[in-house]
């Protein structure tokens, strides 16, 4: 473990803490000497994470918590307050997903992936907001991704919660800023991650789901959070210069991204290995549940992943994020021709559907 670098007695709430960015962003605000409230369903992750908090010098509390069910979340954050104190920072990152084209996904699979997924996000925003308004102090950090701004194939359900709450996100800034309300809230957009997800999602697909590379480990994400956290004034961050030209180029060219998305979309969010017929699947149920095993916080992909991001380093450097948001998105975007430049040529000179 790293040394806490900074004594920071706040009191932080990370939804989705047992596993993935969660469980990374969790042991970040850990290692500054965080009170750290760890909200999940799955039991063992819970437990396991609470360790991985207090050995970075936390202080844990795990609090099992469905986020798709407002009164669980509310009597999670009434706890935070009693046990722990007033909360300073909510960080929504909880989610579900499935990976299957829209016509083969049921209607239950989908409301229950926009609970979760979307829903999750403003029940956990309300019980924040109720404590934090009378006080008029906190933040609040959500999780976003690429595919807040860019819908992908095969994560219909996924993508258009995560551009529900982009909006949402950007209507309560309005509202806050309108107050004049010292509360600040924040987005951190993501890339590809490395995260058990892709273990335990509910997978259609006739092969073993993948995140699209570049892909990065959760550390990098979470200490971009905890920067976010500490400097909410920005309205968003963006990690990674995959994400950045990805919602670059579907500001000026959503049409040829379509395409390119329609040609290489299924190939590359699959590993090219059989589906495994007995992967769990933590829709309905915690998959690191009592009878489960811990997860942690990186998936099956730690070979290809990168521990670091020159963009997102450079966004905490203090030099202006337009222009390295900008070489990030030229030299990923290069890269991305550079990697299926007969699909790209093809997307570019296909007539629009």
């Amino acid at each position: 473990m790293r040394r806490r670098t900074r004594v920071d007695p706040r009191v932080v709430v990370v939804t989705g803490a047992s596993a993935g960015v969660g469980r990374a962003t969790a042991i970040e605000f850990a290692r500054r000497g965080s009170k750290v409230a760890l909200l999940a369903r799955g039991v063992r992750g819970l437990e396991a994470a609470a360790r991985d908090v207090e050995a970075a010098g936390g202080t844990a509390l795990a609090i099992p918590t469905d986020v798709g069910d407002y009164d669980q979340v509310e009597a999670a954050a009434a706890r935070v307050e009693a046990e722990l104190g007033p909360i300073d920072v909510w960080v929504n990152n909880a989610f579900s997903a499935v990976f299957a084209p829209f016509t083969k996904i049921s209607m239950d699979e989908f409301r229950r992936t926009t609970e979760v997924t979307y829903l999750g996000y403003v029940y956990g925003t309300k019980a924040a907001l109720d404590r934090m308004v009378p006080r008029d102090r906190g933040t609040l950090v959500h999780i976003g991704s690429a595919l807040s701004y860019r819908g992908i194939p095969l994560q219909s359900a996924y993508c258009g919660a995560k551009h529900a709450i982009q909006g949402f996100h950007e209507s309560l800034r309005c509202e806050l800023l309108h107050d004049d309300s010292n509360i600040r809230t924040t987005m951190v957009q993501l890339p590809a991650v490395n995260t058990p997800q892709f273990d335990w999602v509910l997978n259609k697909l006739p092969e073993h789901p993948q995140p699209v590379p570049p892909i990065f480990q959760p550390e990098v994400i979470a200490r971009q959070v905890v920067y976010a956290a500490d400097h909410p004034q920005r309205r968003e961050y963006v990690v990674g210069g995959s994400a950045v030209a990805t919602i670059f180029g579907n500001r000026v060219a959503a049409g040829v991204l379509d395409r390119y998305l329609g040609f290489t979309g299924y190939k590359s969010q699959q590993t090219g290995e059989p589906a495994r017929p007995d992967q769990p699947s933590n829709l309905w149920e915690p998959a690191d549940g009592e009878d489960g095993h811990d997860f942690g916080a990186h998936g099956s992909f730690d070979a290809s992943a990168s521990s670091s991001s020159a963009q997102a380093r450079l966004t905490r450097t203090g030099l202006s994020p337009l222009l390295v948001n900008l070489g990030a998105a030229v030299g990923a975007g290069a890269k991305m021709v550079a990697a299926d430049p007969k699909a790209f040529m093809k997307a570019l000179l296909a007539r629009p559907a």
